[in-house]
């Protein structure tokens, strides 16, 4: 059975749709991890920093997910900045643990072996060229093909508190909105995974020779 990493786990919106697989999942927010391993209660969760995981760990793992934090490049933190929004935000540097991980995993992982890194489309032009599906943008050791499926629209909330099968009702946490918002699409995810272990049904992803690389 393949051995999955993933990293900056969240509640899980990635792995909701992974079978066959054994994960071990690193979430540095302690109630998030709980929330993570009521969904996944057969992944090993561990709460840690996932960016120094990654370094000490790397080479155990056939495939690696890492979504770190996106809020320092979101375009929405910067239009927050320039109060474009009505919302006042204090101006922060760009968080480079993203683009450490990506050239760390380029260089150093083992052949043969599979990454991804997942981040939202920043309000800069990427510092290293990236796969651009939905909101999201993905750095990669294999190729990616494009999926046929609809992003789910940020209103499918439900009091808040539902999204792709998750429901937070129970769980006292101030973010709730938050944890919902950055999950990734399941089916995404699930379209990711099946692309790096060789499992992708050609049927449903379009093919394609040209990255979309934001040009923006």
């Amino acid at each position: 059975m393949y051995k999955v990493l993933n990293l900056y786990a969240g509640i899980g919106g990635n792995r909701k749709l992974w079978t066959n697989v054994h994960v071990t999942a690193v979430e540095i927010n302690s109630q998030i991890a709980e929330i993570y391993q009521d969904y996944f209660p057969d992944d090993k969760v561990i709460v840690a920093d996932a960016h120094q995981y990654l370094l000490a760990h790397y080479k155990e793992y056939d495939f690696i997910w890492s979504s770190p934090p996106c809020e320092t490049h979101s375009k929405i933190r910067r239009a927050n900045v320039l109060n474009k929004n009505g919302v006042s935000a204090e101006a922060k540097y760009p968080d480079m643990t993203l683009y450490q991980e990506v050239i760390f995993l380029k260089n150093f992982m083992p052949h043969g072996k599979k990454w991804v890194v997942e981040n939202v489309i920043p309000y800069y032009q990427p510092l290293i060229p990236a796969k651009k599906i939905g909101r999201h943008l993905f750095w990669t050791n294999f190729q990616i093909q494009n999926i046929k499926y609809k992003a789910k629209d940020r209103i499918d909330y439900v009091g808040m508190n539902k999204r792709f099968g998750f429901d937070l009702s129970k769980y006292s946490l101030n973010f709730k909105r938050k944890c919902l918002r950055n999950a990734v699409d399941p089916e995404l995810g699930l379209h990711i995974l099946n692309l790096a272990l060789g499992r992708i049904d050609k049927v449903n992803a379009i093919q394609t020779t040209i990255f979309d690389i934001l040009k923006e």
